[in-house]
């Protein structure tokens, strides 16, 4: 069973949350590397230094190779992400590698984090593109639109900040 397979994010899985991070940003779209990831603060602001304070995630899959994560990160004003609500509010990154989507994998890890989030924050963001499938499994869970949101993401496409209250 999935959930069997879910675990919490520690420091030591920084390298793998920047492997997620590339999928969750659909870097490959614009020819980029992982490694060009760190060189994108909008980005990389996502998982360098992963394990600090406020840090909250959980990997998916079997420990030998995992295939997901989901993790929240709290943000500045200052220091404003792409689903930046306020400064109170982490923000979502979330991904499953391609041979594991559509299992089931990304609702599980969503569901273990959002648990895991209640206690300790009022809520959880994200943004997301209109269009990705993954914005269906937000709506399910409770995420809605923040009013006034849309953007041009990098990609040239639209992007949504959507909000889950926790508390």
């Amino acid at each position: 069973m999935i959930s069997a397979l879910l675990r919490p994010a520690v420091p030591a899985d920084e390298p793998f949350l920047w492997e997620m991070l590339y999928e969750a940003s659909h870097a490959a779209e614009q020819g980029l590397t992982v490694a060009d990831l760190e060189t994108i603060p909008a980005l990389s602001r996502y998982v360098d230094g992963w394990g600090a304070e406020g840090d909250l995630g959980v990997v998916g899959g079997p420990a030998e190779s995992p295939c997901g994560a989901a993790w929240v990160r709290l943000f500045t004003g200052a220091n404003a992400a792409y689903g930046y609500v306020d400064d109170a509010t982490p923000e979502l990154a979330i991904a499953v590698a391609p041979s594991a989507r559509g299992t089931g994998l990304g609702t599980a890890m969503l569901e273990r984090l959002v648990a895991d989030a209640a206690g300790r924050y009022p809520a959880m963001s994200l943004s997301v593109r209109e269009e990705n499938p993954a914005r269906r499994l937000y709506q399910r869970l409770g995420f809605a639109d923040v009013p006034g949101s849309r953007i041009v993401n990098r990609a040239g496409t639209t992007s949504v900040t959507m909000v889950l209250p926790l508390r």
